[in-house]
């Protein structure tokens, strides 16, 4: 068997975690070593929060079934100021405007003109060009996901207001995925790989599923970044006809679900961030806590030992399940205590508990483990938070 190899930036890191992350490195296709940053926690094949370079192949579920998922942040001319003293009326217009969650009410009843105009643009992949998923895409086009997907409006430390958001490719991201995985799988069962875990299914490279995948997977990663511009372009409108006046200054749109050719120590690699942002050199990142904490903007020190990449936010210390179980709606440390001062889905708040901010790791020890990947440049406090049901 190949031997372990894992290079570990979290100083939180349980059991499960570090043996899923040792298992995937033993991975017949990953090419020297896996970088765990800080943020890592227990995923599905792949753990969240690893960057894996591999040699002729891709793991389709280390990339994940939200392909494309990551952040877009935008600093504002507004200051803090400039907008009401009450943004519930503001959240309120956010969740009218803005399409949220699964099946039906995360996706709007015709196809948006954006959506329209962006497949225009950008002609659907093979795997796309089927009715009902490419009618989808269009529907879904600027819509937000669930889960720990978001819209934020928040402050800096000179009291700027910015708009954060967290999405990814939606629903066509995931049945892509979920199809090439399902391929992986056969194929690895054909060639007779023995395989650790069957979430460790790999395309080889060369071959057409390989290229079926590489295919689908570039224009999810395209949707994504057009679904968080639409996105954004449609909350910012919403925030400046709220504050009477306002404009953008500074945009930063990045991946942390996706993989690419890149070259490291000299060889050219697949290099997969499940969880992770690039963060080469003076690249500019997004790096979110929790919904009651902070985001910082980073830029990159490029770590070659991380492949020049950091985390993607706080990462989760608790399963959903196990914050439904074990964190509260009130008391000292309940959720709405923690979210005083802050326009949010108040209403929902029971339905919010598995985001609770204690069921992630503290950013600030995540940003202090990462001194070495990326430095902060700003640090964002939320005065909105608006989450899909």
């Amino acid at each position: 068997m190949k031997a372990t190899n894992v290079k570990n930036w979290a100083s939180i890191l349980d059991d499960n975690t570090r043996l899923q992350a040792e298992m995937l490195s033993r991975s017949e296709v990953v090419w020297g070593h896996v970088a765990l940053m800080p943020d890592a926690h227990l995923g599905k094949g792949a753990t969240v929060g690893s960057v894996i370079a591999t040699k002729g192949a891709v793991i389709p579920a280390a990339v994940g079934v939200d392909i494309g998922c990551g952040m877009c942040a935008v600093q504002t001319t507004l200051r803090q100021p400039d907008l009401p003293t009450d943004l519930q009326p503001l959240h309120a217009q956010l969740s009218r405007s803005v399409k949220a969650g699964w099946g039906p009410r995360g996706q709007w009843s015709e196809p948006t003109d954006s959506g329209v105009q962006w497949l225009a643009a950008n002609p659907p992949s093979q795997g796309v060009v089927d009715g009902a998923l490419e009618q989808q895409a269009a529907r879904q086009f600027g819509t937000l996901g669930s889960g720990n997907h978001f819209i934020e409006v928040c402050v800096d430390l000179t009291d700027r207001v910015w708009v954060v958001l967290h999405s990814g490719s939606r629903g066509v991201g995931n049945r892509l995925a979920t199809k090439h995985i399902k391929v992986a799988v056969q194929e690895c069962r054909i060639a007779a790989v023995s395989l650790e875990d069957p979430d460790l299914a790999y395309l080889v490279e060369g071959t057409a599923a390989f290229d079926s995948y590489i295919e689908d997977m570039n224009w999810c990663q395209k949707y994504a970044l057009g679904n968080r511009a639409a996105m954004m372009d449609a909350v910012l409108n919403q925030l400046f006809r709220f504050a009477g006046s306002g404009a953008e200054a500074m945009r930063i749109n990045c991946h942390h679900n996706f993989t690419q050719r890149e070259t490291h120590f000299g060889e050219e690699v697949w290099l997969t961030r499940k969880g992770a942002i690039a963060a080469s050199v003076g690249v500019k990142g997004v790096v979110p806590g929790s919904m009651a904490t902070a985001t910082f903007i980073t830029e990159g020190l490029g770590e070659p030992y991380s492949y020049c990449s950091s985390a993607h936010g706080g990462g989760r210390q608790m399963s959903r399940g196990q914050a439904k179980r074990e964190l509260s709606l009130d008391g000292a440390e309940g959720l709405n205590t923690m979210m005083v001062g802050k326009a949010w889905n108040v209403d929902d708040a029971k339905g919010l508990l598995d985001e609770h901010p204690l069921a992630y790791k503290d950013i600030y020890r995540v940003m202090a483990d990462q001194r070495d990947l990326c430095r902060p440049v700003n640090r964002l406090k939320q005065i909105l938070n608006f989450k899909g049901p």
